[in-house]
């Protein structure tokens, strides 16, 4: 066989090999890297890119290097799972940079980190002021983890003592002008509703780049033509308001009439359908 045809199959064999092996050390290999991951990534790429164009006889050594290389990779992250020590010792454990929203110098000079870099990785995470950080932590991965003070929290809906409803997955139904019928299948919906909702809009279904449903029902689309503003969904916001003037139509019968029988019957009425809306407005108002 040519050289150039061996340097090919080797190659092409080397790809999958690595493909193949990598599918195996599984998604955290491609992801932030501990220092063990971050060697056996250098290894393995050494390894890989050697194999191709050696030219002796004994390049199929190459592959058999590869495959230890991976089994004792796989080994380690198996007894990692298994073993708190062995974990701290090959993947390390975090470091406390701040606390109580002070800065701890003699951790910096540990991970030998400028108070630069630790700017930085504050900036990145939206914190400005090293006083906004009640605590903060190096990961074994190199990363920062920040938790801000109390009154630097984001408000959250919890915070507020509001219920919210659970959100499910956004089906993408268009996708370059395509129907995707399997997510419509998916949320108990067809083409034919697809179609209203577009009519409604006023959107043929070659011009939409991408569209979406929500979990309430509701369809998005981006165009082709970013010039062309399309309506937001008023569904949700209709039937809430008419369910808001049904209540106030109610009060006003109740006022409107001096029959205490018809004066209760709207007032309880009213009652109902007030709790009715409290109990749909996380729904319609999200």
């Amino acid at each position: 066989m040519q050289e150039w045809l061996l340097v090919v199959f080797r190659t092409v064999l080397t790809i999958v090999v690595l493909f193949l092996l990598t599918r195996l050390l599984g998604k955290r290999q491609v992801s932030q890297l501990s220092l063990f991951e971050y060697i056996t990534g250098i290894t393995i790429g050494s390894l890989a890119a050697t194999i191709p164009i050696e030219m002796d006889g004994s390049w199929y050594l190459g592959i058999v290097s590869l495959l230890v290389w991976i089994g004792f990779s796989f080994g380690i992250e198996f007894l990692t799972l298994k073993s708190k020590t062995l974990r701290d010792a090959v993947d390390g454990h975090g470091t406390v940079l701040i606390k109580d929203g002070k800065i701890l110098e003699e951790n910096l000079k540990k991970e030998r980190l400028t108070t630069d870099e630790l700017m930085e990785q504050l900036r990145s995470k939206n914190v400005f002021r090293v006083a906004d950080a009640e605590f903060a932590v190096m990961e074994p991965s190199g990363g920062i983890s920040v938790l801000l003070t109390k009154e630097n929290l984001p408000i959250t809906p919890n915070s507020l003592g509001i219920k919210v409803a659970p959100e499910q997955e956004t089906q993408t139904v268009i996708m370059d002008g395509e129907i995707m019928d399997e997510p419509l299948a998916t949320i108990g919906l067809n083409r034919k509703w697809l179609d209203v909702e577009l009519e409604k809009i006023g959107v043929a279904i070659e011009n939409v780049f991408l569209g979406q449903v929500d979990s309430y029902g509701q369809l998005y689309v981006d165009l082709f033509d970013d010039q062309l503003i399309v309506p937001k969904p008023q569904v949700k916001a209709t039937l809430f308001a008419t369910l808001k003037k049904c209540e106030a139509d109610l009060e006003m019968f109740a006022l409107s009439t001096d029959n205490k029988e018809i004066k209760d019957m709207y007032e309880q009425s009213s009652i109902r359908l007030a709790k009715v809306i409290d109990n749909v407005r996380p729904v319609l108002t999200r």
